[in-house]
């Protein structure tokens, strides 16, 4: 199927490649992308890697035909996670590296996401626009001496990377549920498994990219409900769930309840400054701050905020050689990791923790849950997010409160704090509250700024 001049590249997003299969991206586009990347690093050889979509495979070849038709040796991993790939341009000194994967997406899209030497981000600010209009020309007819594909495994020392992290001998033995969606991170865990004091329970565990119980994506409620149920069920001691190309995990504690990302932030950054390992920084975002910025100082180290976001993340920790960043979103980012996101490493440290506290996960976030109420982000679509935003600064006007515009708007005051921001892709506000120990406080805000915002109808 050719490609749909019409459709104006509409698979190409701010920060990767998503669309519907084949409308908006089909062999021949990803072909096309192939030669472009390839032209536009200059490079020598490029890792390869894909999700379990069923489109996935085919999307792939065409790719790695279009990378080899201008030189490029394909170094293909397989099936893998989105990490495996951050994680073998660096150890094999690729020049870049693909990962064909929609993640969440519903089933019937499928995308890409690009990074350059030393698994460093490639979106619209950094290239991605570059790779774009090299397509739209369609001007890489230019013969070249093909590269060849290698079929390449980096798995086994990308397992012994993520268990640098940890000290396996120290670690309480726990049961756990896990659920891998019918994703890709199933065989990860396998080989996990056999070097950990694990009891494992395994939902959804094969990877099947026809996704009979609906694509992965913790972050909906309604998907939750099958890990809290076993977690309580198995008697267990921590639940795990991971998206489709598990660069996010998702926590239970014992008692079923889903951990906001937000807290584990918290946990993370705790975890790591104690280690000792240089660095004392610790990059966040800026839409809850509160706890993480509370710990992070008691332990010593330094909060730094930073526009949402996986390319403002991890430009600002290579800027402040930061040891770890956290989004409440559930990524999570690591500088012996190429500050880059993992899935697995979060879990692995958590346990850790638990196991050095000796506390259960439920009583390690519940005090923080207390102390710092949240409303979890909330969404609205508006008709002028613009004008939204001048209302709410107008509402807050002449109050004792500290305005930022990190991203979108945060303001501060004494006993709560609010955070309000576009979506770079629809006409969406987020919307985040806190408060300091008083939950009916950050209900009664909430309630207040979404009557803000629906006003506009």
């Amino acid at each position: 199927m050719k490609y749909d001049q019409d459709s104006e590249l509409s698979c190409f997003k701010a920060y990767d490649i998503r669309g519907r299969v084949p409308h908006e991206l089909n062999e021949d586009m990803a072909f096309k992308i192939g030669s472009a990347f390839t032209a536009f690093l200059r490079a020598k050889q490029v890792v390869v890697g894909y999700d379990v979509r069923l489109s996935s495979k085919d999307l792939t070849a065409a790719l790695s035909r279009g990378l080899t038709s201008r030189g490029a040796d394909v170094l293909d991993i397989g099936l893998c996670g989105t990490e495996e790939v951050y994680f073998a341009t660096g150890a094999l000194k690729a020049d870049g590296g693909i990962m064909v994967t929609a993640s969440h997406n519903p089933a019937e899209y499928n995308g890409m996401k690009f990074v350059r030497q030393q698994a460093r981000p490639i979106s619209s600010d950094t290239g991605l626009l570059e790779i774009k209009k090299m397509v739209q020309a369609n001007s890489l007819n230019k013969e070249y001496k093909p590269g060849v594909i290698q079929q390449v495994s980096t798995r086994r020392q990308y397992i012994d990377h993520i268990l640098s992290y940890i000290e396996p001998e120290t670690l309480k033995p726990l049961k756990m549920i896990v659920n891998a969606g019918n994703g890709c991170a199933g065989p990860v865990i396998d080989l996990l498994e056999e070097r950990l004091p694990l009891e494992l329970v395994k939902l959804q565990h094969e990877p099947d990219g026809t996704f009979p119980h609906g694509v992965p994506n913790p972050l909906l409620p309604e998907n939750r409900q099958n890990t809290a149920r076993a977690v309580l069920k198995e008697k267990a001691d921590m639940g795990i769930a991971w998206d489709g190309d598990f660069d996010r995990c998702f926590l239970f504690d014992e008692k079923g309840n889903f951990i906001e990302g937000y807290y584990l932030v918290g946990l993370l950054a705790e975890a790591l400054l104690r280690q000792g390992k240089g660095s004392r920084k610790i990059i966040h975002d800026p839409r809850l701050v509160w706890n993480t910025r509370e710990i992070v100082k008691r332990e010593g180290g330094i909060p730094i905020m930073a526009k949402t976001g996986h390319a403002f993340i991890k430009d600002r920790m290579r800027l402040e050689d930061a040891i770890y960043g956290g989004e409440m979103s559930g990524h999570h980012y690591f500088r012996d990791f190429n500050y880059c996101d993992s899935g697995m490493i979060p879990w692995l440290l958590v346990w850790q923790l638990m196991s050095r506290e000796n506390m259960t996960l439920s009583r390690m976030v519940g005090d923080r849950m207390v102390r710092y109420p949240v409303s979890g982000e909330i969404n609205r679509t508006v008709l002028d997010a613009d004008e939204v935003l001048k209302r709410i600064e107008n509402y807050f006007q002449g109050a004792s409160c500290e305005k930022d515009y990190t991203d979108g708007l945060s303001v501060s005051c004494d006993t709560f704090r609010v955070n309000v921001r576009k979506s770079n892709t629809e006409p969406v506000l987020r919307l985040n509250v806190e408060s300091r120990g008083d939950r009916g406080l950050m209900e009664t805000k909430t309630r207040e700024l979404l009557q803000l915002i629906e006003a506009q109808g």
